[in-house]
């Protein structure tokens, strides 16, 4: 079969012949209907300094997609040839202290698709049942091959109350774009937004976010403070960058919350601790999705329709288009980019 791998460590990577992956216990094969390329794997496209200390090469990438199961291994009761599944990244162990705590989601042991072991940008992969989400067909192929990544949204948006709340969000990638659509769906009373680039400032109107401030337009904490006087309920910081730290510290109320998901260049980051304890904020950090309670929060969403995620897949694209979708994202000039896989 066909699949996008890392050969070689270098920047790029190419469509390889592979063999078609046999089923293991415990494991199913899925055929491939919709992929969705993730940061991670531009990451790994350029073979920055995390790819080169984290990849082996040779390496499927890719870690969110949907298929069709076609083959299961010995052990496996709870999924069925038929079913259409998506993909859940962190491959966990189910028996860390974190695991039998209901917190997979920071398994100690876990493994990524596709950064880990082979992932999904291929005719077929196989990857454990337990990875495999069902998943309503009622749910259109090209938004479930990204539940992955709308999982890390939903977690975030919804660690802390939201019915009533104002909002704020800083960066306007995939994630944070997708978070929007949550907010407003958990009703949300209004999600002020931060971006600066004039793309991602069109997608996020697009996502129905009530305001949308640019870096670029002077002083933001006077303009939220308009919006929200004493300050934002919760914050939900998706962008990685310092000034939006300081934002969220300055920006939410006493007792509210900030919630971190974008990672940081340099981890050492300066922030006001003394404000953090002073105005009595709830800091929480964000990994991956809550296992498997955002899959169960994520399936109600999408089921019944409260969503608007259509204006953040930009492009859609045969997978062999590999590499024009890279350098699209490259550029900043893609929201979500979804594979499929056609003959």
């Amino acid at each position: 079969m066909r699949a996008i791998s890392k050969v070689r460590p270098e920047p790029g990577v190419e469509i390889v012949q592979v063999p078609e992956p046999s089923v293991g216990h415990g494991q199913v094969k899925i055929k491939l209907e919709a992929a969705s390329v993730c940061g991670t794997d531009l990451h790994i496209y350029n073979w920055d300094a995390w790819a080169s200390s984290r990849i082996k090469p040779p390496t499927i990438i890719g870690h969110e997609f949907c298929g069709t199961i076609v083959e299961v291994g010995e052990g496996v009761l709870d999924r069925a040839v038929g079913d259409f599944v998506s993909s859940e990244s962190h491959i966990v162990c189910g028996h860390c202290k974190q695991c039998l705590n209901g917190q997979g989601h920071v398994c100690v042991n876990t493994k990524i698709l596709g950064v880990d072991v082979d992932g999904g940008f291929a005719e077929y992969a196989v990857i454990p049942s337990q990875n495999a989400r069902p998943t309503n067909r009622s749910v259109p192929r090209e938004i479930a091959a990204f539940q992955d990544a709308l999982g890390n949204a939903v977690h975030t948006a919804m660690a802390g109350p939201l019915k009533d709340q104002v909002v704020l969000i800083t960066g306007m990638g995939p994630i944070g774009l997708f978070a929007v659509s949550v907010c407003k769906a958990a009703g949300a009373a209004k999600v002020i937004t931060t971006e600066i680039s004039p793309y991602r400032i069109d997608l996020a109107h697009k996502v129905g976010a009530d305001l949308v401030l640019s870096p670029k337009d002077g002083d933001l904490c006077s303009r939220i403070e308009k919006e929200a006087p004493g300050g934002v309920d919760a914050t939900l910081e998706m962008s990685g960058h310092p000034s939006s730290l300081e934002l969220a510290v300055q920006c939410t109320r006493p007792g509210g919350r900030i919630s971190l998901l974008g990672l940081y260049g340099n981890s050492m980051q300066t922030v006001d601790i003394n404000a953090l304890i002073f105005k009595g904020i709830d800091l929480q950090g964000i990994v991956g999705r809550r296992i498997w309670q955002t899959w169960d929060q994520m399936g109600e969403l999408l089921e019944g329709g409260k969503l608007n995620l259509r204006p953040v897949i930009t492009h859609q694209m045969h997978y062999t288009e590999f590499q024009r979708a890279m350098e699209l994202m490259k550029a900043g000039q893609a929201g979500k980019v979804v594979f499929t896989f056609e003959s």
